[in-house]
């Protein structure tokens, strides 16, 4: 009789003790922060990095002009030593990705990593007199533009209206 007695203890100190293990899962639960927003992303300043890209570029680089303050440039880079490639990256007003690519490597290779392996479709778009291809793919659509010794892709998860108001604001001097 006591084996049964000792066993019965068991059980309850088991159960006991996981108990208690629980309650201390939901106090920690209860006091860690849980933001469900995203966080905020830091504007960046890319008037130093325009100005040496457009001047050691071989083609015109390009950047936007007159966007809504709602835009947010989040990254910027100029690589002189890879085909001159531009990337400047835009928070659009409602959360999406926008970015602006340029370069002077060839088209395809170019295309095939900027749009993160979106395919050409037969739709073309109008924007400021100059005539865009449309990519479609899994992660980025994109619109290209190939000029001026350069392919110009502006890509993300946006809609292709968003991707259109952002080629439309694209500037060079």
């Amino acid at each position: 009789m006591a084996g049964t007695n000792a066993k019965q203890k068991s059980v309850r100190n088991m159960v006991l003790s996981l108990g208690v293990t629980i309650l201390a899962a939901g106090v920690v639960y209860l006091f860690i922060p849980h933001e469900e927003s995203a966080p905020d992303l830091k504007r960046v300043d890319y008037r130093v990095e325009l100005l040496t890209a457009r001047r050691a570029a071989s083609y015109p680089v390009a950047a936007p002009e007159g966007l809504a303050k709602e835009w947010k440039a989040t990254s910027v880079r100029f690589q002189g030593d890879q085909g001159d490639a531009w990337h400047l990256g835009y928070h659009a007003p409602d959360g999406e990705y926008v970015q602006i690519e340029q370069s002077a490597q060839k088209p395809k290779v170019f295309i095939d990593e900027a749009t993160q392996g979106a395919h050409e479709t037969k739709a073309t778009q109008e924007i400021d007199g100059k005539t865009w291809t449309r990519y479609t793919g899994g992660r980025y659509d994109a619109l290209v533009l190939k000029a001026d010794g350069s392919t110009t892709i502006v890509a993300g998860t946006g809609s292709f209206e968003q991707l259109a108001e952002m080629a439309g604001a694209l500037k060079t001097k």
